[in-house]
């Protein structure tokens, strides 16, 4: 088979050696209902990607079908990505981590913190899911999970987005918090913390209120 512009050719050549990649079961599902969402999720993966570039041992909790992390995994030298649900760890395994060195694993941190310590922890999409008689005990083990010089980032929709969240969003998101009520939950955990507004796939330091999405980047562990 052969481009009609042969700088395309390479392309023929990939599918013939490497296949089409997947999207998963998750982003699968957004890509055919709401494209665009695909966009900002795998923005807040840049996000980490970036905060995180160069790091050693980086740890991913609640990583779903897992197929953000590969944009992490560019920038960091050792990555382990972790979720409760073994369904999505073994589809990762078997249909996603086949070209990558991307340690996938299952984990539930409402039961105990892992096995060994990171230098980065990340979580994009979790602590909202998290009722909060339990919030003390998930972030006391992805804390745990850290080495005492390490860095955290927590992902999660602004309460005010929830106004416009569609039911079953509504249903599962049981612990969003606003921008400062966020902060001042991790300042319990680390000695510093800092806030970021995201809109679509824009980060920025804007009035929190006004922001669909929130993350805290934190260091410096109490």
């Amino acid at each position: 088979m052969k481009t009609k512009d042969p700088v395309n050719q390479d392309l023929i050549e990939h599918e013939i050696n490497s296949g089409y990649e997947k999207l998963g079961l998750m982003n699968s599902k957004v890509w055919s209902e709401d494209p665009k969402r695909l966009i900002f999720t795998l923005s807040r993966y840049k996000f980490v990607s970036k905060m995180f570039n160069g790091i050693d041992s980086v740890l991913e909790i609640g990583c779903g079908d897992g197929f953000g992390s590969k944009i992490v995994n560019q920038t960091v030298k050792n990555l382990t990505i972790s979720d409760y649900d073994p369904l999505f760890i073994d589809r990762f395994n078997a249909d996603l981590n086949t070209k990558s060195d991307i340690k996938a694993v299952t984990h539930d941190f409402l039961e105990k913190e892992f096995s060994k310590s990171f230098d980065a922890i990340y979580s994009l999409d979790v602590l909202e899911h998290i009722h909060p008689e339990k919030e003390h005990l998930f972030i006391s083990n992805c804390v745990k999970s850290l080495k005492k010089d390490g860095a955290l980032i927590f992902g999660m929709p602004s309460l005010e987005s929830q106004l416009y969240a569609s039911p079953a969003s509504k249903e599962g998101h049981v612990n969003c918090k606003s921008g400062n009520d966020f902060k001042e939950c991790m300042e319990k955990y680390f000695k510093n913390v800092f806030l970021f507004s995201m809109n679509d796939e824009v980060i920025h330091t804007g009035f929190e209120k006004m922001s669909h999405y929130l993350f805290t980047l934190c260091v410096g562990k109490i």
